[in-house]
């Protein structure tokens, strides 16, 4: 009677997925080396001129939008109102539906969420990076973006977030080790500078009257403090998550 001994390649599927799942939970929670001084400061300059230029800032906003409507939709669900949906437009700017009581807590950190999380997405990222988390904050970034791709309810919205979906999946699996590094420092980068810009646009769309029903006016609203108030404090923590990575990270 021959023994039989069963291979790799003959183990049981649910097995075999049970090992897949091991290790990329395994890579995920691994260290790897963070990224070198020069690339983290290249990176950073590379970010600046995306977010300065005006040839790649009408793109590269787009990015920005979802992290600022997905903050809207995460206070929304955290706070206990209902949300309808998301929508992300052409011309950058978007809009989070949700239903509940029109005045008090809840409302008013939804609205407040737009502007500050992109910073506190950037300064999270940041934290990563420096102890070398880049699996982790790669795969975080594809998860957050796949919960938002469920709630967007418009033909650009999906694309928009398809396709930054597709970016970062494709970097976090086929990209080698360093190319990872490169862009989870770069993507870090933008989330933080690419939070200033839009404070200073709406700000400056404010003095023309031109953003009657902007985040900053719906809040003067709601709390009885100036919208000139809630710029400036939208400004002050961008600033602020921005020193604090950039303290973290070349400093």
């Amino acid at each position: 009677m021959a023994a039989y001994r069963p291979s790799a390649g003959d183990d049981p599927p649910a097995t075999r997925r049970g090992a897949a799942t091991s290790d990329l939970l395994s890579r995920s929670l691994d260290a790897q080396p963070a990224p070198a001084h020069w690339i983290l400061v290249l990176t950073g300059v590379v970010a600046l001129l995306t977010v300065a230029s005006g040839r790649t800032w009408p793109t590269a906003r787009h990015v920005v939008t979802i992290a600022h409507e997905g903050g809207h939709a995460l206070a929304a669900v955290a706070t206990g109102r209902r949300l309808a949906g998301v929508r992300l437009h052409s011309d950058t700017s978007g809009v989070t539906v949700s239903s509940g009581r029109p005045t008090g807590p809840g409302v008013i950190l939804t609205v407040a969420a737009g502007y500050t999380t992109p910073s506190l997405l950037g300064l999270g990222a940041s934290g990563l990076l420096a102890t070398g988390r880049i699996s982790l904050l790669l795969q975080i970034l594809v998860a957050l973006l796949l919960v938002m791709l469920v709630v967007v309810r418009n033909a650009f919205g999906v694309v928009s977030v398809l396709v930054s979906t597709v970016v970062v999946l494709g970097i976090s699996w086929f990209a080698a080790d360093d190319v990872q590094a490169g862009f989870a420092a770069y993507a870090t980068w933008f989330l933080l500078l690419g939070a200033v810009r839009p404070i200073i646009e709406v700000q400056r769309q404010r003095r023309q009257r031109r953003a009657r029903d902007s985040d900053p006016d719906q809040l003067a609203r709601l709390t009885g403090l100036p919208g000139a108030f809630w710029v400036g404090a939208f400004g002050l923590l961008s600033l602020g998550c921005l020193a604090t990575a950039a303290a973290a990270l070349v400093v």
